[in-house]
Order: structure tokens, then C-alpha cells, then sequence
């Protein structure tokens, strides 16, 4: 789980926009709260599947027709994202289309730029089908309602390991110190962030397809 958690965590959009605030004015009120808003958002998602999951009775076991089901419609999504990140890749090497917004979006007052931020954060589809996977793991693990509430709260926790470890970075050490690193960061963002998730959405979408492959040979 800690890699769906981590393949959810990688958006390059929310990250390079966490950089931009983090060496901006009143860095860690406003990273901070960003932060604070995709682990709630986080959060959030993981419980509404849990309790879909649950009042719906969904068996999650391997070769069950949910399970399978959204394996292999998993895989086509993400095979899809995979692939369009590549064709577009081909088409241009410069920075990614929503590099050119990222000022305007980071010059955002904080209510808004939350409220966009939770938006992009949930109509993603491939993490949509992240987020569901996780959820199937949980419930197909027979754990007990705490013990399925503290996993679904690490899971969260490590979907935000990559925001957190920048602002965690200017809050201990200030943000004088770690600005070209986080300036750094963002160019690295730009330039490598496209190839990056196709090539982790094509490995996901293997996975996911090899998983409903499986299930229906089990079924």
C-alpha cells in the first residue's frame, strides 16, 4: 500500500506549487495549510470508500468480480494516463502546460488556491482508481474498524510524505537556507515530472492488469 500511497503523492502540480509557496511570502502559514488541506482531502477519500465498500457488502477478495473489476478497469485508465504522457512528451520537451500557471496560481489567495488545490485532488482519475485499490486492500484484510481506521490514517499520512518533507525542511531549517534546493526542485519538477508518471502509470497499469488477469482465472 505504501506504493499506491506514494504514486498518489507524486503530483507534480500540487509539489511544484508547494515549492512556489514555500519560498514565497509567509511561507509556512500558507504551506502549511496547504499541506494540512491534501491530507484532510487524503483522508477524506479513503473514508468515503471504506464506507461505500462496507454498506455496499463489496468482497474485495482476489477473483471476486469487484475486485476484478476494478483491476482491470484500473489498468485501462492508467495505461491510458501512461500513454498520453508520453504522446504529449513527444510533441514538446519544454515545461508542462500547467507550469506557465503555476505564479498565477500560487499568487492565489488561500481560500481559493484550497479549494482548486482539493478539486485537481479528487477528479484525478488515476488516483481515484489509487485510492480504490487501497480501499479494496483494507477491505479485503478482515481488520477490525480501529485497526482498519489507524491503516486508512497512515495511508493518508504517506500520501502527503512527498509535501511534507519540503515544508518540514523550511520549518526546521528555515527558508533561507533551503530556497535553492527548493528552487532546484521545481526546475526538476518541469522538466522530468511528464515521462515520470507515464512511465509509473505504465508500470501501475502492468500491475493492476496483471492482478485482473489473475482474478479471472480465480473467478
Amino acid at each position: 500500500m505504501l506504493g499506491f500511497a506514494l504514486a498518489i503523492g507524486f503530483s507534480p502540480l500540487h509539489i511544484a506549487l508547494l515549492l512556489l509557496l514555500l519560498v514565497g511570502a509567509d511561507p509556512l502559514r500558507r504551506g502549511g495549510w496547504f499541506v494540512a488541506g491534501w491530507l484532510v482531502i487524503s483522508a477524506l477519500e479513503v473514508a468515503l470508500l471504506l464506507t461505500v465498500g462496507h454498506s455496499l457488502l463489496l468482497s474485495m477478495d482476489k477473483g471476486t468480480s469487484h475486485r476484478t473489476g476494478l483491476d482491470l478497469l484500473a489498468a485501462g485508465v492508467l495505461l491510458g494516463v501512461g500513454m498520453k504522457q508520453l504522446l504529449d512528451r513527444k510533441e514538446g520537451t519544454g515545461a508542462p502546460a500547467w507550469a506557465g500557471q503555476l505564479d498565477r496560481f500560487g499568487a492565489m489567495p488561500l481560500l481559493p488556491l484550497l479549494g482548486l488545490s482539493a478539486v485537481v485532488q479528487v477528479i484525478s482519475p488515476d488516483d481515484v482508481f489509487l485510492y480504490a485499490k487501497a480501499s479494496g486492500e483494507l477491505l479485503a484484510s478482515g481488520l477490525g474498524q480501529g485497526q482498519e481506521l489507524l491503516v486508512g490514517g497512515l495511508f493518508s499520512l504517506a500520501t502527503g510524505l512527498l509535501l511534507l518533507v519540503p515544508f518540514l525542511a523550511v520549518r526546521l531549517l528555515g527558508q533561507q537556507r533551503v530556497q535553492p534546493a527548493l528552487f532546484w526542485g521545481k526546475q526538476w519538477l518541469f522538466a522530468n515530472a511528464d515521462p515520470i508518471v507515464a512511465v509509473a502509470s505504465l508500470l501501475l497499469a502492468a500491475y493492476f492488469g496483471w492482478q485482473g488477469v489473475e482474478g479471472l482465472q480465480l473467478s
